[in-house]
């Protein structure tokens, strides 16, 4: 009996031991726990993001805090919180204008809430390819319109990373308009999207991320308006097993600064800390281009077949979209949409 006691007494002691034990072996963010203690830093910048670092585009948030922490000598902490760890994007960026929070890796489809000149990267077939994105970062007169296109809501963007170019992913293939016309897309919350599906005649779901696995499992939704990155690293494939490469936007990051927090920080560590934003985004876009390629491989050796509209049917997209792009050159100005579309040869 005293033997069966003691049994009893190690496993009571053992078992909350190993249940802590397993939650830490869990956390996934773990691999990224900075190798520095940040309680003496001068400056915390509390960082927002609702995605995986798995994604180039949202680890640039751990990359941007370490290499803070070594320019500005430990005096600035980047407080990177990602996988909605503060809430949803339009919840962020409420606390975003507050200052409750100082910083935002937004997605590009949930910016234009913020501003509607931001809007302008994620209309149809405008900032639609790594190489237009890169010409539309690195010219002055297309990128300061938008970098500043916040700042009467006190919110600078500081730069762009991203997750690849947007497509369909799908429970059956998706090859001509038609098809896409049996799918029930779902659709991030979103103005440009939702007039850009109304224009293309298809039938779409507004939903937030969270509810998507659930809805695509169940039927719900039988398509997806997404990356192949993304897809592919959040599981998306093991039920939609075909993906369309419309390529008709680039999936982006955008860093959004609330400019009180900025203004705070004396002169040289603001320049410092958005010299390093500037230097680690590009790299990150740099990194962005490498991960497509290969999660697109991975994906493919999965089993995931992969379409492309013909020539054709792309124009029809462009045609039907040619109304979106007009009404959202009244929100963005027009003059400036215009000079965007000559530059990049939209």
């Amino acid at each position: 009996m005293k033997r069966f006691l003691v049994v009893l007494l190690v496993l009571a002691l053992s078992l909350p031991l190993a249940a802590v034990a397993a939650e830490k072996k869990k956390d996934p963010l773990a691999a990224w726990q900075p190798k520095f203690d940040p309680s003496g830093a001068k400056y915390t910048y509390i960082l927002s993001n609702v995605s995986h670092p798995v994604i180039e585009g949202v680890a640039a948030g751990y990359r941007i805090r370490d290499k803070v922490w070594e320019a500005t000598n430990g005096q600035i902490y980047v407080d990177f919180r990602p996988l909605s760890q503060l809430g949803g994007e339009k919840d962020v960026i409420s606390k975003l204008k507050l200052g409750a929070v100082h910083g935002m890796l937004s997605s590009s489809v949930a910016a234009a809430n913020v501003a509607d000149v931001l809007g302008i990267v994620n209309l149809p077939y405008i900032v639609d390819t790594f190489d237009k994105l890169d010409t539309f970062r690195n010219d002055p007169e297309l990128w300061k319109p938008f970098a500043e296109g916040a700042l009467k809501n006190n919110i600078l963007v500081a730069d762009v990373t991203g997750y690849g170019p947007y497509g369909w992913a799908s429970t059956i293939p998706v090859k001509t308009i038609n098809d896409a016309k049996k799918v029930n897309f779902r659709i991030a919350q979103a103005p440009v999207n939702t007039d850009s599906y109304k224009a293309w005649g298809l039938k779409f779901t507004v939903m937030p991320w969270p509810d998507v696995p659930q809805a695509l499992q169940t039927g719900v939704i039988t398509g997806l308006d997404h990356t192949a990155i993304v897809c592919n690293i959040t599981k998306k494939f093991t039920i939609a097993k075909n993906f369309t490469e419309l390529n008709y936007a680039q999936g982006l990051f955008v860093h959004l600064v609330n400019k009180r927090w900025l203004n705070k920080l004396p002169e040289d560590l603001r320049n410092t800390f958005l010299d390093v934003v500037r230097e680690e985004s590009a790299h990150t876009r740099e990194l962005t281009r490498k991960q497509y390629d290969e999660q697109v491989a991975k994906a493919k050796e999965a089993g995931v077949e992969f379409h492309q509209l013909s020539d054709a049917e792309i124009v029809e997209l462009k045609k039907l979209a040619e109304p979106v792009i007009e009404k959202w050159s009244q929100k963005i100005g027009p003059d400036y949409l215009a000079k965007v579309r000559a530059k990049l040869g939209s």
